[in-house]
C-alpha cells in the first residue's frame, strides 16, 4: 500500500510524507522533485511550456510511482485535480490523504512564493480562497482519509495516518 498526500501548496505534504516516511520506514517520493530532476525547475517548464505541458510532465511522473508499493508520495498541489492521476493512484494500491488546513494558514506559508510556485505568482488573499474552494472539493471526493491539519503539529499528523491506516512503524 501506498500513502498519497494530497491538498493545497503549503498544507505540508512534503514535511508530513518526510515524517511519515521516517516513522513507517515507507519509501517518500515527492512528485514535483521528481519532476525537477528529469525536465529542470517548474517555474522554467510553467513559462516557457505553460501549465498543460507541466500536468502532461506530472501524470507521466504518477503513472511512474503509483506502481511502486509501500512508498509515501507528497503530491504537487494540482496532482489530484487530474481524474486519471488519482485512479492511477488508487489502481496502484494507494491510499489518498488530504491534509486540510485554513486559507488563514496556507496564505501565510505561501502568500510569498510566487518566484517558486508559479500558480502563486501575484496572489491575493483572495484569489488564494477562490482557488482552495475550487480544489477542496476536488480533494476531498478522491481522499480515502481527511486530515484537518489545523492546530496539529506535523508529527501529531502523521502519527494520525499511520494509526487510521494502521501502518507499521519502525520507532523515532
Amino acid at each position: 500500500m501506498n500513502i498519497v498526500l494530497c491538498g493545497m501548496m503549503g498544507s505540508g505534504k512534503t514535511t508530513i510524507g518526510i515524517r511519515l516516511a521516517e516513522l513507517t520506514g515507507m519509501r517518500w517520493y515527492d512528485t514535483d522533485d521528481l519532476i525537477t530532476q528529469k525536465y529542470g525547475r517548474i517555474a522554467d517548464i510553467f513559462e516557457f511550456y505553460g501549465e498543460e505541458r507541466f500536468r502532461q510532465l506530472e501524470t507521466e511522473i504518477v503513472h511512474q510511482v503509483a506502481g511502486s508499493d509501500g512508498c509515501v508520495i507528497s503530491t504537487g498541489g494540482g496532482c489530484v485535480l487530474r481524474p486519471e492521476n488519482s485512479a492511477a493512484f488508487k489502481e496502484g494500491g494507494g491510499r489518498i490523504v488530504f491534509l486540510k488546513v485554513d486559507i488563514e494558514v496556507l496564505f501565510e506559508r505561501t502568500g510569498h512564493t510566487g518566484d517558486e510556485r508559479p500558480l502563486l505568482r501575484e496572489i491575493t488573499f483572495e484569489k488564494m480562497r477562490n482557488l482552495l474552494d475550487y480544489r477542496t472539493p476536488i480533494y476531498e471526493s478522491c481522499a480515502d482519509y481527511t486530515v484537518d491539519t489545523n492546530g496539529k503539529s506535523i508529527d501529531e499528523v502523521a502519527r494520525e495516518i499511520v494509526r487510521v491506516f494502521e501502518l507499521p512503524t519502525v520507532g523515532r
